[in-house]
């Protein structure tokens, strides 16, 4: 495949398993089993790509259930995947759907949520394309405003190359478009930036109208939208706003008005359709045996509705219609209550890997408050900086604060790495308050100070259930 081929169809480079799983331990600790199943899925999909005509329509999705306690990574692999891929990517609780006959979202909702998502990005890669040309006729509408043309000048343009318009303009046209050229330096050179102009914006007030309907009349939802936005039409209203400001403002209106938006839909539905990702969360929620009595809504009910969204059909979307066959599909859940076996047979079969994720230990809570980009100790030392704090943090602590995390995981619910959150707000609770009051710019945080925080939490286990 051609690498421009590559980019149309959503991907900003092909990546090898092995490269899209060294990107994903960049930010995600362990789970090694987890990384190879998500990356041979993303590979496939390139791959099929490759693949004649006939036999592409053929191959399926290799759809994955994630079997693991909470805060060991799940979401964030399928989120970072998604990254990696430059594709629509849209997170879902199967707990939101409801069952054919109750009240609550349509599991058909998802595709139409994705095709949204879609649609937004392809508009943002096309105005970007266009991007320069909509500076250029920005600065144009911007230069009217700040030097009106004169009438003969509107007419010219108006009207054409009439003989008698050019007489006129030809006799005192070279000072008003000096002053323009002038006029045009300084705007460039920044020096008209404190400058205010008045700039007249579409203000559209539709009023905000939502259904609750059974599944099948959601898709009213958005043609009531259009409707009410044809019997209000946009109104202008006029603001005042610095010529920065004012010059983004115009850039955004000819941005929009030189992309094609049929186009862009048709580039969205595709990227949809060929690399859509769906994260579907608490799928354990759903599994199990029905209770037998109560107004519940059934469980086995909502799995039969997703079944042919994940099977693969056709989805009415306010963009025209979507298929899922070849959407993949992320399942998720503890399943520490039900089994992936409780579900539908149907529904197993169409997520063929499975994979199993591990608890954290207390080392790995270790290597996740130092190694990946986005690790917290980073994130605090960059937020403490910001008011010219230095904040370090020795080994002895960085462990300490990883064997708290750990054992409160033990004592009570074991929510993952995001118990380290807790503990790090908990502990740097002091130092955050009185960040900008401080004499001394510079702190370290010793295994004592760390213990000395901590301590009192971890003896009154009633007080640490509220806490932590």
């Amino acid at each position: 495949m051609e690498k421009d081929e590559i980019k149309e169809d959503g991907f900003m480079k092909v990546l090898t398993p092995r490269e899209i799983v060294s990107e994903l331990d960049k930010y995600i600790i362990g789970q090694d089993e987890a990384k190879r199943s998500v990356a041979i899925a993303l590979r496939n999909r390139w791959r099929r790509q490759q693949v004649s005509p006939e036999l592409r329509d053929e191959i399926a999705p290799k759809n994955i259930i994630m079997i693991g306690p909470t805060g060991v990574g799940k979401t964030e692999i399928a989120r970072r995947l998604a990254r990696l891929a430059n594709s629509p990517f849209i997170k879902v609780e199967a707990t939101k759907f409801t069952e054919v006959g109750y009240v609550g979202r349509d599991v058909e909702s998802m595709v139409r949520d994705l095709t949204e998502l879609a649609v937004n990005m392809a508009k943002k890669e096309e105005q970007e394309k266009v991007k320069g040309r909509a500076r250029e006729l920005a600065e144009e509408r911007l230069l009217d405003i700040l030097l009106p043309r004169k009438k003969e000048e509107q007419r010219e343009i108006e009207e054409g190359d009439k003989e008698k318009v050019l007489e006129v303009v030809r006799s005192d046209r070279a000072e008003p478009f000096s002053t323009r050229e002038k006029l045009r330096r300084m705007l460039r050179d920044g020096k008209l930036d404190e400058r205010y102009v008045e700039l007249e914006v579409a203000n559209r007030n539709v009023p905000m109208v939502e259904i609750f309907s059974s599944a099948g009349l959601e898709e009213m939802e958005f043609n009531i939208k259009e409707v009410f936005g044809n019997i209000f039409p946009s109104k202008k209203k006029k603001r005042r706003v610095k010529i920065p400001e004012a010059l983004e403002i115009l850039a955004q209106e000819e941005s929009q008005k030189l992309i094609d938006m049929d186009k862009v839909v048709e580039r969205a539905i595709r990227m949809t359709e060929q690399n859509g990702i769906i994260f579907l969360d608490e799928l354990d929620k759903i599994a199990g045996a029905e209770s037998g009595y109560g107004p519940d809504v059934s469980r086995e009910g909502v799995q039969r509705d997703l079944l042919p969204i994940v099977e693969g059909s056709t989805v009415l979307t306010k963009y025209g219609m979507v298929k899922t066959d070849h959407i993949l599909f992320i399942a998720a859940g503890a399943f520490n209550v039900s089994k992936p076996s409780d579900l539908l047979p149907e529904l197993q079969g169409r997520f063929p890997i499975r994979v199993e994720l591990d608890s954290l230990s207390m080392e790995d809570f270790v290597r996740i408050l130092t190694e990946p980009k986005n690790a917290l100790i980073t994130q605090y030392k960059a937020l403490l900086a910001t008011e010219g704090i230095q904040l370090e943090f020795e080994d002895e602590a960085i462990r300490e604060i990883a064997r708290i995390a750990s054992m409160v995981n033990d004592r009570m619910e074991n929510i993952g790495a995001r118990r380290l959150q807790t503990v790090m707000e908990k502990l740097l609770d002091e130092i955050s308050f009185d960040a900008p009051d401080m004499a001394s710019k510079s702190v370290v945080i010793t295994k004592q100070y760390v213990t000395e925080k901590l301590s009192d939490i971890l003896e009154d286990e009633n007080l640490s259930r509220y806490i932590l």
